[in-house]
């Protein structure tokens, strides 16, 4: 399914709803598409309105205008929601530095904040903002723009990106339509949209700390998903993270970065426990 497109801020964004119910968004880490997500909808959409949207510079959304904040990426999943008629409360489920995304919108936004879940999210205990903020996002398009003139996106972009998610995970490749990967992953716009988000990692970080110690979390539930494949030290901060944040903590034993490809069910089962997943998908809590 492609979706459609909503446009914000002068950008169109590629939006997929499917499903019917409390709503919930999903929000993949860097680099990725919505199409990430596909092993973990239908085993939503049954009970669920599930929203998956591509950030700008990412799958079919148009470029990235400006460089990504964390109470920018949290204004973009509400100002989505608005587009879209979807007004009351929603879970937001966030990957990787999505997490961030996800956690600032949970704190800025409690009253439309209806459940959180970090699936693997990115930690960074110690982020300052960086002294010349603007220098690595400008240093990040003068690289994208010498990367796009020598071609390549076209030539490399799909075999990194089936590169990247074959290491991201426990095991298997990359199950992304080959088409798709090529038309998302195969152009300029989402090689310059990748390097910028990337470029501002440290910046969005620091901007998360900063609100966790002036906004607390609404009393929603909160999951704190960890991939089992990325070892003890990775787990105890991802189980130091659901310590800080009064969450659930959630084992999937065996599962790589991309834990919504490698263990679908435990993430599935982390947003909505009933109905009762199969055996073979359940993943290992504590």
């Amino acid at each position: 399914m492609t979706g459609e497109f909503v446009k914000l801020g002068g950008v169109a964004h590629h939006v997929v709803v499917e499903g019917a119910g409390p709503v919930l968004v999903l929000s993949a880490g860097l680099g990725m598409s919505w199409f990430d997500w596909d092993p973990v909808v239908p085993l939503l959409t049954a009970h669920r309105t599930v929203v998956r949207f591509d950030r700008p510079g990412h799958g079919l959304s148009g470029p990235a205008p400006v460089p990504p904040s964390a109470a920018g990426e949290a204004r973009r999943i509400a100002g989505l929601l608005d587009a879209l008629g979807l007004a009351g409360p929603a879970a937001v489920v966030g990957h990787s530095v999505a997490g961030f995304h996800a956690e600032a919108f949970a704190r800025l936004y409690p009253a439309r904040t209806a459940g959180l879940v970090l699936v693997d999210s990115s930690i960074e205990e110690r982020a300052r903002p960086p002294a010349a903020p603007a220098l690595r996002p400008a240093l990040a398009r003068a690289a994208a723009a010498l990367l796009c003139r020598a071609g390549v996106p076209a030539a490399l972009g799909p075999a990194l990106r089936r590169a990247t998610v074959r290491a991201a995970r426990a095991g298997g490749g990359d199950p992304a339509p080959r088409e798709l990967v090529r038309r998302c992953y195969g152009t300029s716009r989402v090689l310059r949209g990748m390097l910028l988000e990337n470029a501002t990692y440290g910046s969005v970080a620091a901007e998360l700390l900063y609100l966790r110690r002036r906004l607390p979390l609404p009393s929603v539930p909160v999951t704190v998903v960890a991939g089992g494949a990325g070892g003890p030290a990775w787990t105890a901060r991802q189980r130091a993270l659901a310590s800080a944040l009064g969450a659930r903590f959630q084992l999937a034993s065996g599962a790589g970065h991309l834990v919504m490809l490698d263990a679908p069910g435990v993430v599935a089962g982390a947003v909505s426990p009933t109905p009762p997943l199969p055996a073979t998908l359940r993943g290992e809590s504590s």
